[in-house]
C-alpha cells in the first residue's frame, strides 16, 4: 500500500480539522468576555514585562477572491484616515490602562492591506504605538506588503518608523491563477518591490505562496516557487488555499471545478516543499521554511517556536494585543475579540471603552490541551516531563490523553517515556492528530480541508 493510499485510509483527504493557530479555536469562542474583563486583563500585565500587539487595517482597494479575510473595500482615503483616528483613540484607551515600563517585543500591521495608510497617517500611528509601548530590544516591527499598493514615500515612511521586517504576499505567480483568483500581481513588480525593502536595510523579507489554487499543477506550483526564491525570502510561508465559498461570497468567483483534489493538493504541497528545502531551507513545523539563520529556524532548533494567530513565531510575549476591527487578543488568561464590525468598533472606541464581544476564559484543561497541541504543531513532539511539571497534570491522566490518540492513529505516532511525537511520515496527518487532543465539538466548525 503506497504512502498516499495509507493516508487517504486514515481519511486525510476528506477531513476539515481546524489549523489551530489557537486552542480552543475562534469558532468556539461566546460571550463572558467584554471591556470589563478585557481591561481587567490588560491590567493585570506586570510592569516593565514585554509584550505583543497586532494592529488591523481592515481595507484593501481591492478584494481578491481568493481571500477569506475580513475586509473591505475601498477606492479613497477617507475611510482609511477615519478609521486611523479609531485606532490612535484605541491606543490611547490601552496606554492608560497599561502598568509602566511594559515595552514590545513584536509590533505587526496586518490586514487587509495596512500599506494603502498614506506616508502621513504611518508615521503618525507608528508614533502613537510607541508613545503608548515602546519597542524593547532586539524587538522586530512587521508590515504586511501590497506589491500593488505601495511607493517609495511609504516605504520610506515604514523604514524611517523602524519596521525592520516586511512580509509580501505572492501566492502563486502563473498569470492565469492570477486572474483566476481576481489577484493579478507580476514577478518583475513583486522583485522591484523586494529590491525597494532591501535597499532601506530591512534586514528580513517574509513571503507568503499558496497550494491548492484553481488550475495549479506541479510545474506551475515549482515555477512559481522557483521565482520566489530568486527573491531570497528569509522565512516563507506555504499555505494550502481554504476554498470555502459557503463562508466568503467573493470566493464564489472561484470556479470549484478548477481545484485541484485532495491527493493533488497533497503533491502540490510536495513539490514545493522540495524545492524550499533543495535550496537550503529549514522546515518550520506543517506549512513554513526558513533560512538556517532565521530567527524562526534557530528557534524550531532550540524548541522555543510557539504559534498564534499569524501562524509561527518566535516571539515568547505571554500577551499578545490585537487592536482594530475584530482583532484577537491572548492573555494567560484567555481570549478576547475586538466587534468584527468597522462600525460597532469604532461606536465603542468613540464611546471610551473598548469594542471586546466576545472571547474565553481558561478552564479546566485548556491550558494543558493547548499546550499539548502547540508543540505538536510546533515540533511533533510533546515533552512528557514538561507537561508534568508546568501543568501539574497526573501520569495516570497524561497515559490516558495520549493512549486516545495513540490508538486513533496506531502506527502513525510514537509514544515513549519521554512523551508523544509525530513521526516525519505522519506530517501530513499533524492537524488531525492534534484534533485528537481538542476536547471541544467540532462538528459544528466550517473547518477548512486537513491538507
Amino acid at each position: 500500500m503506497t504512502q498516499e493510499s495509507q493516508l487517504a485510509r486514515l481519511g486525510l483527504f476528506d477531513a476539515r480539522v481546524p489549523r489551530y493557530t489557537s486552542y480552543p479555536t475562534a469558532p468556539h469562542f461566546a460571550g463572558g468576555v467584554g471591556p470589563a474583563l478585557f481591561s481587567e486583563w490588560i491590567q493585570a500585565i506586570p510592569a516593565g514585562s514585554s509584550i505583543s500587539l497586532y494592529l488591523h487595517v481592515p481595507f484593501c482597494r481591492r478584494l481578491c477572491w481568493f481571500c477569506a479575510c475580513r475586509t473591505q473595500g475601498t477606492s479613497s482615503d477617507e475611510p482609511v484616515r477615519a478609521y486611523a483616528q479609531t485606532l490612535k483613540a484605541e491606543i490611547a484607551l490601552l496606554k492608560r490602562q497599561l502598568a509602566p515600563g511594559i515595552t514590545l517585543s513584536r509590533l505587526h500591521w496586518g490586514g487587509g492591506t495596512p500599506t494603502l495608510l498614506p506616508a502621513d497617517l504611518m508615521r503618525d500611528l507608528a508614533d502613537t504605538v510607541f508613545d503608548a509601548v515602546p519597542l524593547g530590544p532586539d524587538a522586530e516591527f512587521s508590515v504586511e506588503i501590497d506589491p500593488n499598493e505601495i511607493d517609495e514615500d511609504r516605504l520610506d515612511a515604514l523604514a524611517a518608523a523602524g519596521m525592520n521586517r516586511a512580509s509580501i504576499g505572492v501566492q502563486d505567480f502563473d498569470p492565469e491563477i492570477q486572474k483566476t483568483i481576481g489577484r493579478e500581481q507580476g514577478y518583475e513588480l513583486t522583485k522591484r518591490v523586494a529590491d525597494m525593502i532591501r535597499a532601506r536595510g530591512i534586514r528580513s523579507l517574509n513571503a507568503d505562496i499558496l497550494y491548492g489554487l484553481p488550475h495549479q499543477t506541479r510545474a506551475r506550483i515549482a515555477d512559481s516557487v522557483q521565482k520566489l526564491l530568486t527573491l531570497s525570502p528569509d522565512r516563507v510561508a506555504l499555505y494550502g488555499y481554504a476554498h470555502v465559498p459557503w463562508m466568503s461570497r467573493r470566493q464564489q468567483m472561484i470556479p470549484s471545478d478548477a481545484m485541484p483534489t485532495p491527493e493533488e493538493r497533497l503533491r502540490l504541497f510536495e513539490t514545493a516543499r522540495q524545492l524550499f528545502t533543495w535550496d537550503g531551507y529549514q522546515e518550520i513545523g506543517i506549512d513554513h521554511f526558513a533560512r538556517p539563520d532565521d530567527g524562526m529556524a534557530v528557534a524550531a532548533r532550540n524548541g522555543t517556536l510557539r504559534r498564534n494567530f499569524q501562524g509561527y513565531t518566535d516571539d515568547t510575549a505571554p500577551v499578545l494585543i490585537g487592536l482594530g476591527a475584530s482583532s484577537i487578543s491572548r492573555f494567560p488568561q484567555g481570549y478576547a475579540q475586538n466587534a468584527s464590525g468597522t462600525s460597532d468598533h469604532t461606536k465603542a472606541i468613540r464611546e471610551g471603552r473598548f469594542s471586546t464581544h466576545r472571547g474565553h476564559i481558561f478552564a479546566g484543561e485548556d491550558l494543558l490541551r493547548a499546550r499539548i497541541i502547540e508543540a505538536l504543531m510546533c515540533d511533533f513532539h510533546v515533552s512528557r516531563a514538561e507537561l508534568l511539571q508546568d501543568h501539574g497534570v497526573s501520569p495516570d491522566r497524561l497515559d490516558t490523553l495520549f493512549g486516545t490518540a495513540a490508538e486513533a492513529f496506531s502506527g502513525w505516532v510514537d509514544v515513549t517515556a519521554e512523551g508523544f511525537s509525530i513521526p516525519p511520515k505522519s506530517r501530513p496527518l499533524a492537524r488531525m492528530i492534534a484534533r485528537a487532543f481538542d476536547a471541544y465539538d467540532q462538528s459544528k466548525a466550517q473547518h477548512s480541508a486537513a491538507i
